[in-house]
């Protein structure tokens, strides 16, 4: 996955964050990372077409993401903080999600569940699964990775099946969780943010 430049540093106010400001922050990069990993796939060969497959690829990517970001949590917040993080940030990532599938795709029809409640619907199916797989110092570990390798072979189409695992184990997950293991440093942190530029301001200006 070719580098991203994510501004974590536009959260950094020089103080605390609550858990749901956290949460929104990592929600926007999450997408970021999970939109630019589509991007990669697609230039990689890997055929996503818009529409529904697009977006299935997608909510399998922000679900992972989420479960990085939630042991991620674990390793830096209280158990209150790291409910209240999670809770908002799967809240807030499946707003995005809907803003944007329902401006491609449009509403489900009437009747049918929300983009949101299908992003909601995934991530409560899916904890249970990724909650027996192990996160340590590297980040997730194998059967963790190698499970959304298999989600998103199922996607795609049988020319493709054969190296999608792979290429989601070795090359996509890691930058991903690279990224958010520094976004969520930097947006944690309580330095405050250094300011846009070390020159002093012209001086001698006109006088009225």
């Amino acid at each position: 996955m070719a580098k991203i430049r994510i501004k974590s540093q536009w959260f950094r106010s020089g103080s605390a964050k609550t858990p749901q400001q956290t949460a929104s922050a990592m929600a926007f990069i999450a997408w970021r990372v999970a939109q630019n990993m589509l991007k990669q796939m697609r230039s990689a060969r890997f055929d996503i077409e818009i529409g529904a497959q697009y977006f299935a690829f997608t909510r399998e990517v922000l679900v992972f993401l989420t479960q990085v970001l939630d042991r991620m949590a674990f390793e830096r917040m209280g158990a209150e903080g790291r409910a209240e993080f999670i809770t908002a940030l799967v809240r807030r990532v499946a707003e995005v999600l809907q803003e944007n599938e329902d401006g491609l795709l449009g509403a489900p029809p009437a009747g049918q569940p929300s983009h949101y409640d299908e992003f909601i619907d995934l991530f409560n199916e899916l904890v249970d699964h990724y909650a027996d797989f192990g996160y340590g110092p590297d980040g997730p570990d194998f059967a963790f990775v190698r499970y959304l390798g298999h989600r998103i072979e199922v996607l795609m189409p049988e020319k493709d099946q054969r190296w999608v695992v792979d290429q989601i184990m070795a090359t996509e997950v890691p930058q991903a969780v690279e990224i958010l293991q520094g976004a969520l440093q930097d947006v944690l942190s309580t330095e405050a943010r250094a300011p846009r530029s070390a020159h002093p301001a012209p001086s001698g200006g006109l006088n009225s």
